[in-house]
């Protein structure tokens, strides 16, 4: 049964149909083949989808829409070119810097590419960046929309897995900044080297100035993860905080917009958890049918065979999910594969949580490359460039993502110094 559910859900994909009803159509064949009792379908998609963490994600998602149509991410462009702006090389940095603030309460990759990118991307062509480098840098720079914390995927992870938000959330930090101060190092390099940005300062505010105009809107991320960490609120209450207070901002505060403009945002919000959870929904019953199939323990019996080390493990489950990233949705392939691999990582003596950020680091490079690469089809729509003209800048791009990856899958006090000060 396992294998036909997999097989047929390989052919699905490969004829375009969307993840969420290629998981959901291979589901219901196993069920035909096996003659499991059809209310299974209806039980496990209620159990997938009936778990208190799971709220978060609606919110979060409304959050990164409200900031973006509310005007709070030019406010937090205008601070940070103001920090970095007389760099050689300063809008590239603050195309990094801008991602890593609004990564801090979007929770989203895709939001945070539209966010930011509808904003600098054109920014960064008009200093005299070639088109397809400026994307190439906010599709990849976005990526810390997943990885600094809260993050979507990370919520789905910790409910798939079973094992505690708060603690993959605090796990992400230092990976997120680590990969953050590299993409700044890159853009740096890549301005000096070519001689652009010279001229980046132009039309900066003074500090002063753009932190008047952008300190609520700093202190957003800081009452959002002060208060997780703080233990005021959970993640999944923080993501309602995050909305109740960019609606004020936005409203009231700055008046960037009306009542009726909630429409559009609302629907897009909507629109986003959706297809999230259409996703969670099918995945739920393609692994229960997979576990009941006794699945995990037959990958745990060969993969203990096939690597003999831990850092072997490691190894091939980084090239796999490199490779999956690239053909299969980010929140897909945790939902359905987090509950499979994580058992055997245990058993390989890797902590759950510095594997949780192990993987959603290595999918979410697969958002910046092809064919399922949705951030880098989104900067190439702001941009106006084709995917052809954007994989010779991109290449660099992704080489330092892969080297930090590297840093962070042998490295896990990076991960997990701050989950052990804050739970000990």
């Amino acid at each position: 049964m396992s294998q036909l559910m997999i097989v047929t859900m390989l052919i699905f994909f490969a004829l375009s149909l969307p993840v969420a009803v290629a998981i959901g159509l291979s589901s219901i064949t196993g069920i035909a083949y096996a003659g499991v009792n059809w209310l299974v379908m209806p039980q496990q998609i209620f159990a997938a989808l009936d778990k208190f963490p799971l709220m978060a994600i609606p919110f979060f998602i409304l959050a990164g829409n409200l900031m973006e149509a509310g005007g709070i991410s030019q406010r937090l462009v205008d601070f940070a070119k103001s920090l970095v702006g007389r760099v050689q090389g300063g809008m590239a940095i603050t195309c990094v810097l801008t991602c890593m603030i609004f990564a801090a309460v979007a929770g989203s990759s895709v939001a945070t590419t539209f966010a930011v990118g509808s904003i600098l991307i054109p920014a960064l062509v008009r200093h005299g960046y070639p088109a397809p480098f400026a994307a190439s840098l906010q599709a990849t720079s976005a990526e810390l929309g997943v990885i600094i914390p809260p993050s979507v995927p990370m919520i789905l992870y910790a409910v798939s897995t079973e094992t505690s938000t708060g603690e993959v959330f605090i796990a992400g930090i230092l990976p997120g900044l680590l990969l953050g101060a590299a993409l700044i190092a890159y853009a740096w390099f890549y301005a000096r080297r070519t001689g652009l940005g010279r001229n980046d300062g132009q039309g900066s505010m003074p500090v002063w100035a753009a932190l008047r105009r952008a300190w609520l809107a700093l202190l957003m991320p800081t009452i959002i993860l002060g208060g997780i960490y703080g233990g005021v609120f959970t993640p999944t209450e923080a993501s309602v905080v995050a909305v109740v207070y960019a609606l004020v901002l936005s409203l009231f505060v700055y008046r960037s917009i009306g009542l009726r403009a909630l429409g559009p945002v609302f629907h897009r919000a909507v629109t986003g958890t959706a297809v999230i959870m259409f996703i969670i929904a099918n995945a739920g019953v393609f692994s229960f049918l997979l576990n009941r199939a006794g699945v995990p323990d037959m990958l745990g019996r060969w993969l203990g065979g096939l690597f003999e080390s831990k850092y072997l493990f490691l190894l091939g489950i980084n090239l796999a999910l490199f490779v999956i990233g690239m053909f299969i949705e980010t929140s897909a392939s945790i939902v359905v594969l987090a509950p499979l691999l994580l058992p055997v990582a245990v058993q390989f003596g890797v902590d759950p949580v510095h594997f949780g950020i192990i993987m959603i680091v290595n999918l979410a490079l697969g958002m910046v490359t092809p064919p399922m690469g949705v951030n880098l089809f989104a900067a190439c729509a702001i941009a106006r460039v084709s995917l052809e003209q954007i994989v010779r800048p991109l290449l660099p791009l992704v080489g330092v993502v892969l080297a930090c990856l590297a840093i962070i899958t042998y490295v896990p006090q990076l991960s997990l110094l701050l989950r052990d000060l804050a739970y000990s």
